[in-house]
């Protein structure tokens, strides 16, 4: 009896340690409703959440320290109907760093065309060879893209399946629905030029700048500062050289998005060459925040 009791808690513990990828909190912002009840969209926030974070994205078995943290933030702009609307997201997700408590950011992103239809308790699925409609495909996108990027961040070139499989999601969507087009105003910006310009073979150097960054930067800061710190160098010079070579490459953009800050405090307490190293990179490749990188300029 004993025994059967203990393999009972052996087992609950197996599976209750088992997780999704996805640990998502969702919030849905309604400043200018007018005619939809409010409480459709708590419903769809929930939904969201649900569909986020129970949906099987990879064959892989998740720790639950090992999912990924993400808050996304919907903003209803608009009311088209009692039934469509036309929103923007906000997405950050990060990662763990090795030996500390500190997590990373490695997506920091505004979509700017979050626009879809939805009627309260839909349910929200997700058909991985098609289509089933722009919400759930924009949801779907989102998560693998940041799959993608979380296991690039832990191995070379790791999320290439997740960045197709997102490619995947692209290509099924209907001609003519916002956001997904490789011509549309504004152009470089749209989910259509997030994923060409990270599976462009210019920017295998940014994937793999990347893995160098987290792997061979970060997550060495806890036992060898010195090793850390040369990792971070390495991979930022690889950055600017994927700027070089392909120019306002969105994937470049958000990459800078999401380490623009941290860069700074990391490099606060390196040698001055260095420091000097980096903030020429920064500035070339943000020029426009040029002031940012100051701290780190001597």
């Amino acid at each position: 009896m004993k025994k059967l009791i203990l393999l009972s808690i052996l087992l609950l513990v197996y599976f209750f340690g088992k997780a999704q990828e996805i640990n998502a909190v969702v919030k849905i912002n309604t400043p200018k409703l007018q005619t939809v009840d409010p409480k459709v969209f708590k419903t769809l926030e929930n939904s969201i959440m649900e569909f986020l974070n129970n949906t099987k994205w990879t064959e892989d078995e998740f720790q639950q320290s090992e999912r990924i943290n993400c808050n996304v933030q919907i903003n209803i702009k608009e009311e088209l109907g009692p039934t469509s609307f036309k929103g923007e997201l906000f997405i950050q997700a990060n990662r763990p760093v090795y030996g500390s408590n500190y997590k990373t950011v490695i997506l920091e992103h505004k979509d700017n065309q979050f626009n879809f239809t939805y009627q309260e308790f839909q349910p929200l699925e997700y058909i991985e060879s098609g289509y089933a409609s722009n919400l759930t495909s924009l949801l779907a996108f989102y998560a693998y893209y940041m799959i993608g990027l979380d296991y690039d961040s832990f191995s070379l070139l790791g999320g290439a399946p997740y960045f197709q499989q997102a490619n995947n999601i692209m290509n099924a969507v209907p001609q003519g629905v916002d956001g997904w087009g490789a011509l549309e105003t504004p152009t470089n910006r749209n989910r259509y030029w997030m994923i060409e310009s990270v599976l462009n073979p210019r920017s295998t150097p940014l994937r793999e700048a990347s893995y160098l960054y987290h792997r061979g930067g970060l997550d060495f800061m806890a036992d060898d500062t010195e090793k850390g710190l040369e990792g971070v160098v390495n991979a930022m010079t690889k950055v600017r050289n994927v700027n070089t070579a392909y120019p306002n490459a969105l994937a470049v953009q958000m990459f800078i998005n999401a380490k623009s800050a941290e860069v700074v405090d990391v490099m606060l307490g390196a040698p001055s060459n260095q420091r000097r190293s980096v903030y020429g990179v920064m500035i070339k490749i943000d020029p426009a925040n040029a002031s940012r990188y100051t701290p780190i300029r001597r």
